[in-house]
């Protein structure tokens, strides 16, 4: 039975009918497991270089001949002109190079905007996805201890890493928790990044409250205990649903209550219980 005080029960918002782009009056498709693109009008803007600074030194030197900075910076002026404005966002996806977390067979396609594989039946979510979840969970405000859910090869936990002071990790798949970690440790990441295994459904209590959580994997619901872990004033996003996802974002009004907004449609992995060895 259902808590009388699940986000569900609460106001509900509905974002603009799917099919298309953010920004212009109608929601976008975007889907983590798919090629789906969101295209927009192009903007030619130079990235600090403060950020270029930290791309380059944060690059590992595998991959390093197919993926350079220019290819970062082009995703960039691609992430500017689909709708992301977050400027703390823009930095941190250039700062971190996509090209270390994906497998050297697909390093020519690291810094396009699609999902590619990382094995055990996962996917390294498309840039504009990972973009577009973080900046609704920061929007306005700079969480200081944040949680993800779905940890997969460790990329989006690094560039959370980038602005965010302590970076809470759950990764169920063994393999995949291994993977995270030697590239969070290529990156010199670990001190921010914390990273467990374990069953991203139960969340992480002995961390909570969290100032921001995202999850990366859809459930048929989102797992109620998370909304428990949540402070108040602070948000969670997640795609929730099996055949049909939405993004849903939810924020903790008060000690007892919840507001859900509905925003795109998208395709995610399962979100599943327990762990795999």
């Amino acid at each position: 039975m259902s808590k009388p005080r699940r986000p569900a029960a609460g106001p509900v918002s509905h974002g603009p009918g799917p099919g298309a782009r953010p920004g212009d009056g109608r929601a976008a498709f975007s889907a983590a497991n798919s090629n789906t693109r969101i295209l927009g009008p192009r903007s030619f803007v130079l990235p600090t270089p403060a950020a270029r600074q930290a791309a380059d030194a944060g690059a590992a030197p595998a991959n390093l001949g197919l993926n350079s900075e220019r290819q970062r910076h082009a995703m960039v002026q691609r992430l500017r002109a689909q709708g992301i404005t977050d400027e703390r966002v823009l930095a941190a996806m250039m700062a971190v190079p996509r090209h270390v977390f994906v497998d050297q067979g697909l390093a020519s396609r690291a810094y396009d905007d699609a999902a590619l594989p990382i094995g055990y039946g996962q996917t390294i979510s498309q840039p504009w996805v990972v973009a577009h979840m973080i900046e609704a969970m920061v929007r306005g405000r700079t969480p200081q201890k944040v949680l993800e859910i779905g940890a997969g090869c460790g990329y989006q936990a690094a560039v959370l890493a980038q602005f965010i002071p302590v970076v809470h990790a759950v990764e169920r798949v063994r393999g995949l928790y291994e993977l995270a970690s030697k590239h969070l440790k290529s990156l010199a990441l670990p001190g921010r990044v914390h990273l467990s295994y374990g069953d991203g459904m139960a969340g992480l209590a002995r961390h909570a409250p969290f100032e921001g959580i995202v999850v990366a994997a859809a459930g048929v619901k989102i797992p109620e205990v998370l909304f428990d872990q949540l402070a108040v004033g602070a948000r969670l996003i997640a795609p929730e649903g099996s055949t049909h996802q939405r993004l849903m974002l939810i924020e903790r009004t008060g000690p007892e209550s919840w507001q859900r907004t509905e925003l795109e449609s998208v395709r995610f992995v399962p979100l599943r219980p327990g762990t795999q060895a």
